[in-house]
């Protein structure tokens, strides 16, 4: 029997705290990455496309999983899924402390870590959006608010960590922080709000107004559409740009000049300012639509990377991460929503989880080819050239996308 819960805030409210904390932890901690590239090459004598490739082996299990994730959230809930998920980032993070071989950094970050992080987007975003309908954008557009925290917080504490106590024990420090404050989330997780009696929004649940929540097409359905893979084909190439760029603006402050702090403050400018791109493109999403608030982030990605090409100096650095940020922070924002209207609710977790894995793919690629172009070039300028061009692509292709589903 279904209970009702009455209080005077909505649970969903708590569903989305939870969520933001988790996007925060675990896609913060997963981007700082890019922090440890220098120590650890200063170390190990290892090339920038070699450590790239262990992020793009965890970028593409992360998105492998999350179709498996999202099927089993779809039926079972988030609680436990997210409990197994923190445990493997504590046993990842806790093992990269001890790294000796470039063997082991694949296995400990790219595989185990990987595994462990392909919860973070589907498990927050998934259930973000079967909680709420009419604030289903400014609702994901907090959640993700919490990944742009992360990014801007998580980094910089790295890059002050590694300069006094070493990279070795602030792996060991996220591999007791991390699972603790993950697990601790999770238990405020609920699948949906007719588990508790209520409707999306708030609305309690009578005979009279109970609706379908399963309502949406099937992932079977879904494939059979020329929208669905167009929105894979977007979000491979949206996914190959962002985390490039996320990836590789520290090595490349750091190689025009700037000091390693003040390299890894621009990767932190970008997180701090993608929170009010996440802020602002939910609720735009609210008024104007998912499609119309993706083109405004891609015309405003690309006008950055143009900018970016003539960047030399600080400042001009940090007005590229001002301005690239809102953009970033929209982007990641859109997707969830857009699956849940284009396609419906009720197969949202598989479904989405296929759109992201293929998000992951660009994730995998993009920063790998972008390290072995630096490795030939000894410079990232035909890296923001050609991310310039598939930031454009991806444009064109968002305009002629039609929802498949009306419900």
């Amino acid at each position: 029997m279904k209970q009702n819960y009455k209080t005077h805030i909505f649970y969903g409210y708590w569903v989305v705290a939870a969520c933001f904390a988790i996007q925060g932890i675990g896609i913060g901690t997963l981007i700082s990455f890019g922090v440890f590239y220098k120590p650890m090459i200063s170390e190990f004598g290892w090339t920038r496309a070699s450590l790239s490739g262990a992020s793009s082996i965890a970028f593409l299990l992360l998105g492998a999983f999350g179709i498996c994730v999202g099927r089993l959230n779809d039926r079972f809930g988030p609680r436990v899924i997210m409990i197994v998920s923190g445990g493997l980032l504590g046993v990842g993070y806790s093992l990269m402390s001890q790294v000796q071989t470039l063997w082991q950094v694949y296995l400990f970050f790219g595989v185990i870590t990987g595994i462990g992080l392909s919860t973070i987007d589907i498990i927050a975003l998934s259930t973000t959006a079967r909680w709420f309908v009419a604030k289903r954008g400014t609702m994901t557009g907090f959640v993700k608010v919490g990944t742009g925290a992360g990014q801007m917080t998580i980094p910089l504490a790295a890059s002050l960590f590694i300069t006094t106590y070493g990279w070795r024990t602030t792996y060991f420090c996220y591999g007791i922080f991390v699972p603790a404050a993950l697990i601790a989330a999770s238990l405020l997780l609920r699948r949906d709000p007719g588990q508790m009696g209520l409707l999306p929004d708030g609305t309690a649940q009578t005979p009279d107004n109970e609706i379908d929540p399963d309502q949406g097409l099937t992932p079977a359905q879904a494939m059979r559409t020329l929208q669905f893979w167009a929105l894979c084909l977007i979000n491979m190439l949206m996914l190959s740009c962002l985390l490039t760029t996320m990836l590789h603006i520290v090595p490349h402050a750091i190689d025009i000049g700037l000091p390693a702090i003040k390299a890894a403050g621009a990767l932190s400018m970008m997180g701090g300012v993608s929170m009010l791109g996440r802020f602002v493109t939910g609720m735009a999403i609210d008024r104007i639509g998912n499609k119309k608030s993706m083109i405004i982030c891609f015309l405003i990605m690309i006008g950055s990377f143009l900018w970016v090409l003539m960047a030399r100096e600080l400042w001009m650095l940090y007005l590229f991460a001002a301005v690239y940020g809102l953009a970033h922070g929209g982007l990641f924002t859109v997707i969830s929503p857009m699956v849940a209207e284009f396609f419906g609710i009720g197969s949202h977790g598989a479904l989405f989880g296929l759109v992201a894995f293929c998000g992951t793919i660009g994730a995998a690629l993009g920063p790998f080819l972008a390290g072995h172009i630096f490795d030939v070039t000894s410079s990232y300028q035909l890296v923001f050239i050609l991310l310039t061009g598939v930031a454009a692509v991806a444009l064109i292709l968002t305009t002629f996308l039609k929802p498949a589903f009306v419900s």
